[in-house]
């Protein structure tokens, strides 16, 4: 997956005041913590062949959100700790687990590894210039976050029914769509903690994370997609 690149943290030409440098420091230091339960949460699905969706893939989605947000509540009441901190490692390695199923299809191809270290760098390249953006914009961007939310509802609700209507351009529309919606998410997440608008850095450090997951997952669908190999 190639997560080192991801965590390196870019240089700002905004000035930030010392408490913002601080959540924006321990936000990158986190956000590289949480990289090691999700890989070895992704290792340990692929070894055991793990998967939510096998028996019933509507059910299995419906209980992977339940699960998710469910982490995210949990650590949202305890941010202010260092459970917090645990609580969101705890979520990191579940969302390595629900990785494990993509992991295991594409490294059944016989450019699997090279598909996966694109994703990687693809989606360190998107973390770098979304920084670089954040840093270099001089407005609050808040303005956005109505709009990116219900656009990340809508994706919700397409993926769900493409699971009962498996129609392979609509997979490969949100994916798309997906890659657009996250890397602005990201955008956003990263100029909250550099505009203020975020002071705690586990929270900012979940906005981060979940942005990143979701731009690796679609980008290396779509690289499976269009770049995968059989034997």
């Amino acid at each position: 997956m190639q997560p080192n690149p991801m965590m390196t943290p870019v240089s700002t030409s905004r000035t930030l005041s010392p408490a913002q440098n601080r959540v924006l420091r321990n936000t990158y230091a986190l956000l590289a913590l949480s990289l090691i339960p999700t890989v070895l949460g992704a290792w340990i699905g692929v070894q055991m062949n793990f998967s939510f969706f096998r028996a019933n893939p509507g059910i299995g989605f419906i209980a992977f959100l339940a699960i998710a947000f469910g982490f995210m509540f949990a650590i949202e009441k305890t941010k202010n700790s260092g459970w917090g901190v645990a609580v969101l490692l705890a979520f990191t390695f579940f969302m390595g687990l629900m990785l494990s199923r993509m992991l295991g299809v594409v490294l059944g191809l016989r450019n699997g590894v090279t598909l996966i270290a694109l994703a990687g760098g693809g989606t360190a390249m998107v973390f770098a210039a979304m920084a670089m953006l954040a840093a270099t914009v001089k407005r609050d961007l808040s303005g956005m976050g109505k709009a990116l939310f219900i656009g990340m509802i809508m994706l919700l609700v397409a993926s769900f029914a493409n699971i009962f209507l498996q129609l392979p351009a609509l997979m490969i529309a949100i994916s798309v769509i997906a890659l657009g919606i996250f890397s602005a998410f990201l955008l956003f997440d990263l100029n909250r903690v550099m505009t203020g608008g975020e002071t705690n850095y586990i929270t900012a450090t979940l906005a981060v994370y979940l942005d990143l997951y979701n731009i690796f997952v679609n980008l290396l669908a779509l690289l499976g997609i269009f770049g995968g190999s059989r034997d």
